[in-house]
């Protein structure tokens, strides 16, 4: 695998790209905004390049979107950096994927000045790895802005402890139903846990001294063994249990579930509570995961979104630090107050548009896919 160019946060750039962005989300934002250049198919350029370099950016980029529109909804604010910004919540320490979409912003910024927000690449990037992985293709919409607050305070997620009630309650209150919320936790199908995260169904499930139950018994003396109790290295568990399908984004994962051989405690729960079971038997016996889960990733990037010229109201702005200056943004006023403007700002590198350009093209010169035209 290929090293990854460092790249260095130049800190917040404010897009103006107001006069472009009317109304609601729709498919094809883009086109013709950006005189005969795909504004989509330059991101799955970037997206392809890194895919065949390293599969784990599907899970990634999925972990990445989620993470995004559960906090303020999807405006790229988990993007921003600073001292208290989302980036910096312990539940987003192990988020990855930052650079990619810097990549990909800085190819379209390259070909489109100030025209795409992040909070669409991010969407975008999303279905092209699940794509990429052999899940369904669907049409994203697009007509984000992206948010110009971002508070680690405010991320409140999903825990992987919940129960199915606590995790139908969590995502109601983001207007996703039941069903929704089985066919996002698809997206386990791909990616890894820790062990640090199943201790407590190895070893003393719910203070009882004993294992989980509903683990199947032989999976659990395997994962006793790879995952001993006070292990100096925090190893990793694959999500999806099935050896020939852990990069594959389909619906191995609920079949999994159903042998209960489901890693996370609410992965297993799902299989088991009668408000979630015939949801996950219907998944793994029939052939509809692929169009369900992209109808499910499309209402969950509508979460909140920003259109138009919608003012994002912020509860609370507090100045942030650019890290490369050492200065406060938004930058005071003369009254000491931080300058609220309604401009759109996300994280961008170093990185040059015809630097990412030129890298972009080397890397596809070699892969010569069909994906690349």
């Amino acid at each position: 695998m290929k090293g990854r160019a460092a790249l260095t946060v130049l800190g917040f750039i404010l897009l103006s790209f107001t006069s472009l962005c009317y109304g609601d989300l729709q498919v094809g934002f883009y086109k013709k905004n950006c005189g005969f250049k795909e504004v989509e198919l330059m991101v799955r350029k970037v997206i392809t390049a890194q895919f065949y370099n390293d599969s784990t950016i599907v899970a990634a980029l999925l972990r990445l979107h989620f993470h995004d529109c559960f906090v303020r909804g999807c405006d790229a604010s988990i993007l921003l950096d600073g001292n208290s910004t989302e980036k910096n919540a312990p539940p987003n320490f192990s988020v990855r994927g930052f650079d990619l979409i810097d990549q990909a912003k800085a190819v379209v910024e390259g070909a489109c000045p100030g025209l795409v927000s992040c909070a669409d690449i991010i969407a975008i990037a999303a279905r092209d790895a699940v794509y990429l992985a052999g899940g369904g293709w669907y049409n994203v919409e697009t007509g984000r802005r992206d948010g110009l607050v971002s508070l680690a305070s405010e991320v409140d997620l999903p825990a992987p402890s919940f129960s199915v009630s606590q995790a139908i309650a969590a995502f109601g209150r983001k207007g996703l139903d039941t069903t929704d919320m089985v066919l996002l936790l698809g997206g386990h199908t791909v990616g890894v846990t820790h062990c640090s995260l199943l201790q407590d169904r190895l070893y003393n499930f719910q203070n009882t001294g004993k294992p989980d139950p509903t683990m199947d018994t032989f999976l659990a003396s395997i994962w006793r063994f790879k995952c001993p109790q006070n292990a100096a290295k925090d190893n990793t568990v694959n999500l999806d249990q099935n050896p020939k399908s852990t990069d594959v984004v389909d619906k191995s994962y609920y079949k999994q579930l159903m042998i209960n051989r489901g890693i996370l405690q609410i992965d297993q729960e799902l299989a088991l509570d009668p408000q979630t079971n015939a949801t996950v038997m219907s998944l793994a016996t029939g052939c509809k995961f692929s169009a369900q889960f992209g109808q499910a990733m499309v209402k969950m990037g509508a979460i909140e979104v920003l259109t138009g010229t919608q003012d994002p109201k912020p509860k609370e702005v507090e100045p942030k630090v650019d890290l490369e200056s050492g200065q406060a943004w938004p930058p005071p006023t003369a009254n000491g107050e931080p300058e609220i403007k309604i401009g759109w700002s996300c994280n961008h590198s170093s990185f040059t548009a015809t630097t990412a350009l030129k890298d972009l093209k080397l890397k596809l010169h070699h892969l010569g896919h069909p994906l690349i035209k």
